[in-house]
């Protein structure tokens, strides 16, 4: 049951940045998802920085996930298999999901790119 707590917890969190991200450019008021920094001086993060955030994000999944592997391959009494596999199932996902948003935007700049002027 831990394992379903996650994975609601992490859509709940990426239900969370997709709603800041489509708020309107400008509302003033809107907020950064967490872990991001004003990028301007008007209260507005860049897809820049969004984007940053979340390959930073996956990378900190994998290390995470490396780290309880080998903790627990040395026998580290205090991490057991199940934690280790969902770290990895965590960081898989993370990252085919970011496989996923890199795929959507290289094919948006082709379209573009196509695109007559």
């Amino acid at each position: 049951m831990i394992e379903r707590a996650d994975i609601n917890s992490v859509l709940m969190q990426m239900r969370t940045i997709k709603a800041q991200v489509q708020a309107t450019s400008s509302d003033v008021s809107h907020v950064a998802p967490q872990g991001l920094k004003e990028s301007n001086g008007i209260g507005r993060t860049s897809f820049g920085d969004i984007l940053k955030t979340a390959v930073d994000g996956v990378n900190d999944a994998q290390a995470d996930a490396k780290k309880l592997a080998v903790a627990y391959e040395q026998g580290d009494s205090s991490i057991d298999l199940p934690q280790v596999m969902i770290a990895a199932e965590k960081a898989s996902v993370s990252f085919q999901a970011m496989t996923q948003v890199r795929n959507r935007l290289v094919s948006a700049y082709e379209d573009i790119m196509k695109m007559p002027i």
